[in-house]
């Protein structure tokens, strides 16, 4: 049986009288890639900042790699590495020398850096432009680095916030083929948000949907397809989130923007 790496219990979150996250609860076992799908204002976003301890519950519990996210946050965050969905680069250094700082942040002797920066730099396609200033980076090369950045410190598992926003077809297909090796060489579990419903559809074996605040299904595509009695899973979410577009009421989040701009891309495709 696979051992359980993210668990939820009766999670909420409030922000005064405004419920964000209502009574949640799942589980994500352990080198699972699992897609938490929502549209804007439905708690997705602060569910992974409670889960990333950049918030507290208000009540429940959050435990990730055996860690209770609320008591042990230093435990927590050594088990996790993150891909925000805004650039967290610093575009005035090399590849290399945010790898470097990095895993300085993150306390890896220094004996250990060189070759773990080259093993993740060469994992991403990146170590030939190592000495390469990241403002003259591609989108899709910023990405990759992110991702190689978020891997120094060896986490069990990786958060991706809407991780190809933005990025071509070809990128986002090679992206994503990176995070499929990381979890079926490594044993990595991934946890991600996408408005790209068609990634979900082709790399999470799990899905949860979030709406208003609450989970409202979750499943492989054949289950919630067969739920729903539709045929792919954009036709799926639609049914069960409806098709209006939201505001953007979650506070800090733009995904109502975001739902727009793929679905848009998803039509010029």
């Amino acid at each position: 049986m696979p051992q359980t790496v993210i668990s939820a219990k009766s999670v909420s979150k409030r922000f005064g009288e405004v419920i964000a996250v209502d009574d949640i609860s799942f589980d994500v076992k352990k080198g699972e890639i699992f897609a938490f799908l929502g549209p804007n204002g439905a708690g997705k976003s602060t569910t992974i900042k409670m889960l990333t301890t950049m918030l507290r519950p208000t009540t429940g519990e959050l435990r990730l790699a055996g860690h209770d996210v609320t008591r042990e946050r230093d435990a927590a965050r050594k088990a996790f590495g993150i891909v925000f969905q805004d650039p967290s680069l610093d575009e005035e250094l090399s590849a290399y020398e945010n790898m470097d700082l990095h895993a300085t942040l993150y306390g890896i002797p220094k004996t250990h850096r060189p070759k773990r920066i080259q093993e993740l730099l060469e994992l991403v396609d990146l170590w030939s432009r190592k000495d390469s200033m990241v403002k003259t980076f591609s989108g899709g090369m910023r990405r990759r680095l992110e991702i190689a950045r978020g891997l120094l410190h060896e986490p069990k598992v990786l958060f991706l916030d809407e991780p190809t926003l933005g990025l071509d077809t070809q990128t986002r297909n090679l992206m994503w083929s990176y995070v499929k090796k990381l979890s079926d060489e490594k044993g990595m579990t991934i946890f991600f948000t996408t408005h790209y419903l068609d990634e979900a559809e082709d790399v999470a074996e799990q899905i949860a949907i979030i709406d208003h605040g609450k989970i409202i299904t979750r499943g492989t595509v054949a289950d919630l397809t067969k739920e729903t009695g539709t045929k792919t899973l954009e036709d799926a979410y639609l049914k069960l989130t409806g098709t209006m577009t939201r505001d953007d009421s979650e506070a800090g989040n733009n995904d109502g923007l975001n739902f727009r701009m793929a679905r848009r891309n998803r039509t010029l495709r």
